[in-house]
Order: C-alpha cells, then sequence, then structure tokens
C-alpha cells in the first residue's frame, strides 16, 4: 500500500526529533516580545526617560460658573429683546443702566471698581487657562508610550516617612514634598546626629529615585534633638 502524496513519513517512534529555537537576541527576551505583540505598541526603554509636562485640570468649577453666568445674562438679554419685540416697555434695568453709563464720567468711583473687578475676574480666567492644575499629582517616568502615571504628593511624603523611620535612630519625622523640593525634619533620640543625618540623606535620595518621578524634587534634611526647636 502506497502512502499518499504531500504526507511526510511519520518518525519511527523512539527516535529524537530537533525542534525549532526563537532567537531572543534581537527581540529583547520573549516576555518583552509577547508583551509588546500583545499591546501594539512597543514599550518605552529604561532609563530616566524625558521629563514629562504635569497633568492639566478639568477646570469643572470654574468653567461650570462662567457657563451658569453667561447662560443667565444672554437669556436676560434674549427675554428683553424679545418683549421689546412684542411692543413691550424695555426693562426698568436696561433703562437705568444706559442712564448710568451715559451720565457717569470715567474717572467715578464705581466704574473704576467694576472696571478692576471686571479686569480680575477676566485675568483669573486667562490663568486658569494657560496653567496645568493638579499641584498635588506629580508626573512620573514613562514605562510605556500610551501610559501616564501619576503620584500624589501625600502618597510620596508617606513613603519617605516610611523610609526614615528605619534608620536608626531616628524618633519622628515629618516630610513635606513639593514640586521641587522635598523638606525632612527628622528628631534622633540617640546617635550623633551627624551620622543621623547622613544614613537619612543616603537612604531617602535611594527612596526618591525609587519613587520613580520624571523630575526627582532635591532633598532637604534636618535632625536635631527631641524638644528642641528648629
Amino acid at each position: 500500500m502506497s502512502e499518499p502524496r504531500g504526507t511526510e513519513p511519520s518518525e519511527p517512534e523512539g527516535t529524537t526529533q530537533r525542534l525549532p529555537v526563537l532567537d531572543t537576541s534581537e527581540t529583547g527576551g520573549p516576555d518583552q516580545s509577547a508583551s509588546a505583540a500583545g499591546n501594539g505598541t512597543p514599550p518605552v526603554s529604561g532609563g530616566e526617560g524625558g521629563r514629562e509636562g504635569r497633568f492639566w485640570s478639568a477646570r469643572r468649577v470654574p468653567a461650570g460658573i462662567v457657563a451658569l453666568l453667561l447662560l443667565g445674562l444672554a437669556g436676560l438679554f434674549l427675554y428683553d429683546i424679545a418683549s421689546v419685540r412684542a411692543d413691550r416697555p424695555v426693562m426698568s434695568w436696561r433703562r437705568e443702566l444706559a442712564r448710568q453709563l451715559a451720565d457717569r464720567p470715567l474717572d467715578d468711583i464705581w466704574v473704576l471698581v467694576g472696571a478692576g473687578v471686571a479686569a480680575a475676574l477676566g485675568l483669573w480666567l486667562l490663568v486658569l487657562a494657560v496653567t496645568p492644575g493638579l499641584r498635588d499629582v506629580l508626573p512620573m517616568r514613562r514605562t510605556h508610550a500610551d501610559v501616564r502615571a501619576g503620584l500624589d504628593r501625600d502618597a510620596a511624603a508617606t513613603a519617605l516617612r516610611d523610609r526614615a523611620m528605619e534608620v536608626p535612630g531616628v524618633q519622628s519625622a515629618r516630610v513635606r514634598v513639593r514640586r521641587r523640593r522635598a523638606n525632612v525634619r527628622a528628631a534622633s533620640h540617640f546617635r550623633e546626629l551627624t551620622e543621623v543625618q547622613t544614613d537619612l540623606e543616603a537612604v531617602l535620595s535611594d527612596a526618591v529615585r525609587g519613587l520613580g518621578l520624571s523630575r526627582p524634587p532635591a532633598l532637604s534634611v534636618r535632625v536635631r534633638r527631641p524638644g528642641r526647636k528648629e
């Protein structure tokens, strides 16, 4: 009986067959290549990476207030215009406003106060429009092209405080993290203050790097004895 065409003869039982080997030297390893293929986007290479910008706030409250004010003002004017078109008298407030604007000089105190309030409100809206906001969220380094992460400043302060309490001799620690600086105030009840401060700076420097922030804050460490004022 002849074998069908297009089929390979079966291997004898008990023989060893060499399987193909995947070369991962150029793809960066099977895990990385599989992750990149699954996500469809190549991962960002390791390292410090570029500096990420701050997260932008939605500004929902100011935008809502301005929208409500504009909506109410536009509705009032439209109602007045429709009333005039229907042969009804003009609203008294619009007649009085027109008279006040025609009679009052530009150097009148109420005109200056109104102009100052309008200018301050406009400047405040411009500042909100051009600044990102969300000062409490510190941007982190990107490990993937499509993912942005941020760390809350209070969470960063808690992490640094926990690391500071692990240093021998530290009785208490108070940490305040800002955008560019992390202020650490610790109290040491034994050991030399210089030794405790040196250990604190080393531990906290490593802890700041471990936070993965795009712009690691500069450290300011001060150590004192309990009961003494700074």
